[in-house]
């Protein structure tokens, strides 16, 4: 999720000081590398939005494809989403830390992560049923495109006091989930959400935690968004596009999960 997201932070190209970060962080092979290039990069080679774009319509087209595989499959090939899951988590770590982006692994990211979230979409809807997975993903289509039209407009922006609360809420959040976790794995709750189940004043906690991770989830989107266009004004190299697209897949998917659990919540505690 974005705020000091690796995929985006360890790169330079993504930071507000462009060539300057960048120049203080490099070797001396790397410095003649720089001195035996042309001066700047030609146009068709620097980082855009339209590339950007492209490149997260590519994503998400895979990560639907995956999704499809795994919501036909949820049922008949358990292992198969689990697995997924696993390997998924394992190449989102690779990518965001990864200096250099591969649109391969990336590619290959979408896929599987694509795989788990159709499973348990699946899962969701058998659980619950009402549609709820055609609610969670039209939710999560309204929150990423008014996000993107006030980011664009100027309205919002990323700000440091902001970053801050946000890591704190974060971290906070983390902390929660593992309590959560672990107090579900050793029994010592018997709500099947756990401490998400508990209520107040009538409301389930997990239904106040989740509008506030879905703020949170906005913000990281409003963070990826600052990032790529720090990209786009430092003229990044193209490659980068690929780095921005993994960035938004990313929140993208955490929006959706977190969307459809507060779903899932509400419709438990009627």
């Amino acid at each position: 999720m974005a705020l000091d997201n690796p995929a985006f932070s360890r790169n330079e190209a993504f930071s507000k000081q462009g060539a300057v970060a960048a120049a203080q962080n490099v070797s001396a092979a790397e410095l003649q590398d720089i001195y035996d290039r042309p001066a700047t990069l030609n146009d068709n080679e620097v980082m855009t939005y339209d590339d950007a774009l492209q490149k997260s319509a590519i994503s998400f087209g895979v990560l639907l494809v995956g999704a499809a595989i795994g919501w036909f499959t949820a049922v008949t090939m358990p292992w198969l989403w689990i697995g997924a899951a696993i390997v998924g988590f394992v190449l989102g770590l690779v990518n965001a830390f990864k200096r250099e982006p591969s649109p391969a692994l990336i590619l290959t990211y979408a896929g599987v992560q694509g795989v788990f979230v159709g499973a348990i979409s699946q899962w969701y809807e058998l659980q619950f049923g009402g549609g709820i997975v055609g609610q969670a993903v039209i939710a999560t289509l309204v929150v990423v495109g008014v996000t993107l039209a006030l980011f664009a407009s100027g309205k919002i922006r990323a700000s440091k006091k902001a970053t801050k609360i946000f890591l704190i809420a974060m971290v906070g959040y983390l902390v929660f989930s593992l309590v959560n976790v672990g107090l579900m794995l050793f029994g010592a709750t018997d709500d099947p959400w756990g401490l998400r189940g508990a209520e107040i004043f009538g409301i389930p906690w997990g239904i106040i935690i989740g509008v506030l991770v879905v703020i949170m989830a906005a913000y990281s989107l409003v963070l990826d968004f600052d990032f790529i266009q720090q990209g786009v004004r430092n003229r990044a190299p193209k490659k980068y596009s690929w780095t921005g697209a993994f960035g938004v897949m990313v929140t993208v998917i955490w929006l959706y999960l977190e969307i459809l659990r507060i779903l899932a919540i509400a419709q438990s505690s009627d």
